[in-house]
């Protein structure tokens, strides 16, 4: 457990904040090769943090798993071993360029999906809404006119019943 929370620590410190503020100084001081630097380590990264989902449900129990991740991010981070670049143009960027057509293609199928999905239980709810609108229209107006008519009649009452109150517009009703 106390593993678990260092390892935490360390992927939020040094895989997040350390390189969120590198990333705003390359943007800052306008560098090129810090802007190319930065975002081959944010795409490493977040297939990381994407595999770290799957791999935390299945081999967490494996010894040291937490430290060979606080290891891993250390590793990416670090300006001399230059993992997250070594990784990117070994790894990453072959496999993406590869298969960027099918990629951009399953993106623009999800979107319009995504958008029909939407339309789709946006309608249905506006459905429900109106219909239980008109339901509770009409069995509840008899009632509610009911209700509203004997709490205003009980008002009255308690109002004209009341020993310290004032002459006033309803007293003379």
């Amino acid at each position: 457990m106390v593993s678990w929370m260092i390892c935490r620590l360390v992927v939020l410190v040094f895989g997040m904040l350390c390189p969120a503020y590198a990333s705003y100084k390359a943007v800052k001081t306008k560098n090129i090769r810090e802007y190319v630097r930065w975002m081959m380590y944010w795409i490493v990264f977040a297939l990381f943090m994407a595999a770290e989902i799957i791999t935390d449900i299945f081999i967490s129990w494996f010894p040291f798993y937490y430290e060979i991740k606080m290891a891993f991010v250390l590793w990416l981070l670090s300006p001399y071993t230059k993992g997250a670049s070594l990784l990117y143009r070994k790894f990453v960027h072959p496999s993406l360029s590869r298969h960027e057509k099918e990629i951009d293609a399953y993106i623009v199928q999800a979107k319009e999906r995504s958008y029909e999905t939407v339309l789709t239980f946006g309608k249905r709810g506006l459905n429900i809404a109106a219909s239980a609108a008109v339901q509770a229209a009409t069995k509840g107006t008899g009632l509610g006119a009911c209700r509203t008519a004997t709490l205003r009649m009980s008002v009255g009452r308690i109002l004209r019943q009341s020993p310290g109150r004032q002459p006033g517009p309803e007293r003379s009703r």
